[in-house]
């Protein structure tokens, strides 16, 4: 006779290097994998909050008495969203064990031994009455490692397949990919270098929109091969993995370095787009994967999936929908998994990816 499955629930929140808001999920857990999101809500961030956000990367005077007040005020924020999840029909009557909550990375300096993360986590599990686990990075900084990226052991659990070597890309601010190779348990990550996180800011400086939907701004521009050549000298995308960064490093500034400041706008961004594009295929290339499997907002730019695909032409490129999980909730429920292994003492980091020196369980719990 089998056992009775045992389900377990989760929140998960994230609000990632793009800083557009929160997005929380609800997720269920059979015997300690996922099991699916029962529900989902997403509260954007105000332009005021976006700003004291961006304007945190940058050191000033009261930074720290900044930081304290600003991670208050996000953490209402996370409060609201995860009250609105909480109020949807699905979520009655369901018994949450844990709250994970990421935070809002403002620095990330794993070299230095350290990355910041902003949220009140102990004012977050007062007013929802929730155990809250955040702080996921500083065990395996602690042990060596680069405390990111965190999501490959919730990308193994809903992605591998054991026939085929399949690549996760999640292209949020930051992008990063996930290597799950064919008749093996090994897996690698790291980060790509830039995301959407260029696209993004450029897109916001010049055109005074959020972001560039569907990429229908960059493909009004031509690429400008001089700009192009400078980006992809950085140091960075030449760097062997283990290897992460952050919006403190791929910032304007960066790109102002490499720009004459002459150049048209729709030119700049089209060009930033295919610097995402190269990195990221790049990358995905040395891994001869079958398939690759797309997450995060990048997905919903159809040009930079189109310049993605251009260069894969060999290659099956899908998105984690076409698996059950929408790509604008992945992270969220890679959070909540986390939130879960915090409680039942699993462990969350894969050494191979991050460098650290061994398997840690990771988070702090509030509440």
């Amino acid at each position: 006779m089998s056992e009775k499955p045992l389900f377990h629930y989760a929140i998960g929140i994230m609000s990632g290097t793009s800083m557009d808001g929160a997005d929380a999920v609800l997720a269920r857990f059979c015997n300690h994998c996922f099991d699916g999101v029962l529900a989902d809500a997403y509260i954007p961030f105000d332009d005021d909050l976006r700003q004291q956000l961006l304007d945190l990367q940058d050191v000033s005077d009261n930074e720290l008495h900044q930081s304290r007040v600003l991670a208050q005020t996000l953490s209402r924020h996370y409060i609201a969203v995860v009250e609105d999840l909480l109020r949807q029909p699905e979520s009655q009557n369901i018994p949450i064990e844990a709250i994970g909550c990421h935070g809002q990375t403002v620095r990330h300096e794993p070299q230095q031994g350290y990355s910041i993360q902003l949220a009140d986590w102990a004012m977050m599990a007062e007013a929802l009455s929730i155990p809250v686990v955040g702080d996921f990075r500083a065990a395996d900084i602690a042990a060596g490692g680069q405390g990111a990226p965190l999501v490959p052991a919730f990308h193994h659990m809903c992605f591998r397949q054991p026939e085929k070597n399949i690549v996760v890309a999640n292209i949020g601010g930051i992008a990063n990919i996930t290597v799950l190779p064919a008749h093996s348990e090994k897996i690698l990550g790291f980060d790509t270098g830039t995301g959407n996180m260029l696209i993004d800011a450029w897109t916001q400086k010049h055109f005074h929109q959020a972001f560039d939907s569907n990429g229908s701004l960059a493909r009004q521009g031509k690429i400008l091969p001089d700009l192009l050549s400078r980006c992809l000298a950085d140091d960075y995308f030449a760097l062997p993995p283990p290897k992460s960064t952050g919006r403190d490093y791929f910032s304007l500034s960066w790109l102002e370095q490499y720009l004459q400041g002459d150049e048209n706008p729709y030119d700049v961004l089209h060009t930033l787009t295919l610097l995402t594009a190269i990195t990221l295929s790049d990358a995905v290339q040395k891994y001869a994967p079958q398939t690759l499997i797309l997450c995060g907002g990048g997905c919903l730019n159809t040009f930079l999936r189109e310049q993605i695909a251009f260069r894969l032409p060999e290659m099956e490129m899908t998105d984690t929908q076409q698996y059950g999980l929408p790509v604008m909730q992945v992270e969220a429920a890679a959070f909540a998994w986390l939130a879960h292994a915090r409680i039942h003492g699993i462990c969350g980091n894969i050494p191979d990816v991050t460098g650290a020196k061994g398997y840690r369980v990771l988070g702090a719990i509030w509440g």
